[in-house]
């Protein structure tokens, strides 16, 4: 997402820098400067700095490039659970912007963006929240404002459901030579999951508001293994009708947006 970032910014004619203590991350960082070293950071002053690393470095790489920059720059992150970061930013003395792009090259088509979305957290300094919101409006996204909170309780739901139950699905699964369409379309999710990263994958599960929604799962799964040891018909046809029901309803509100 950072080379993304930064492709982006530099087409809009943007001066662009890319950071890392590892020369080889940078090897395919094209039309921007490519800096290794904080004196560079120093010389180059930006005015927003662009958090992008692993969710397990964010803080550290904050607390690294802090004393190299200005106390004018306005810092940001766009990862995808922000527990800590609010007390992070407010203890730092630095004016604050966090997003969260809710796609990634992995499922995502790049060059049409208008079906995903984008969240803005709502604590984030005006000027801040104005530059994304001019840089997710010119990719089309979907610009939703939450707050730190808010974003949490969000992505529980909107990431920890879907993951625990891919990971169910792999934990089960076994190779077949003759897979249906069904198992076909289950295996790509799960092969598109198994190549984020790890600790982007462990917190989003150890999300504060995670427990919660795998919970239902488990209650779900055996209110389901009741129905089946019994063969209710009647019960599964409930089931399967409340199932349709509420994906015809996200649909409908996917569209609308």
């Amino acid at each position: 997402m950072g080379r993304f970032f930064a492709d982006v910014l530099s087409f809009q004619q943007h001066e662009v820098a890319m950071f890392d203590t590892n020369p080889n991350q940078l090897k395919f960082a094209f039309n921007t400067q490519r800096m290794t070293k904080y004196e560079e950071v120093e010389k180059f002053n930006p005015e927003l700095v662009i958090n992008s690393v692993t969710i397990k470095y964010t803080l550290e790489a904050f607390k690294s490039i802090l004393p190299h920059i200005s106390k004018d720059c306005i810092i940001s992150d766009i990862a995808s659970v922000k527990t800590g970061l609010k007390e992070f930013y407010e203890q730092s003395g630095f004016r604050y912007v966090s997003t969260h792009p809710m796609f990634g090259p992995t499922f995502a088509n790049l060059t049409d963006l208008s079906k995903e979305n984008a969240i803005i957290i709502s604590e984030s300094d005006c000027m801040g929240k104005a530059f994304f919101k001019e840089l997710y409006r010119s990719l089309n996204l979907n610009i939703f404002e939450y707050s730190f909170i808010e974003h949490d309780e969000t992505i529980a739901y909107s990431l920890s459901i879907p993951f625990a139950s891919t990971l169910v699905f792999i934990s089960c699964m076994k190779a077949q030579e003759a897979p249906g369409t069904t198992f076909k379309k289950h295996l790509t999710i799960a092969q598109g999951l198994m190549s984020e990263d790890d600790y982007l994958l462990s917190e989003v599960m150890f999300n504060p508001f995670a427990v919660d929604q795998v919970e239902n799962i488990c209650k779900k799964l055996n209110g389901l293994l009741d129905i089946m040891k019994q063969k209710d018909q009647t019960s599964m046809h409930k089931m399967i009708e409340s199932s349709r029901d509420k994906v015809a309803k996200a649909i409908l509100k996917a569209k609308k947006k």
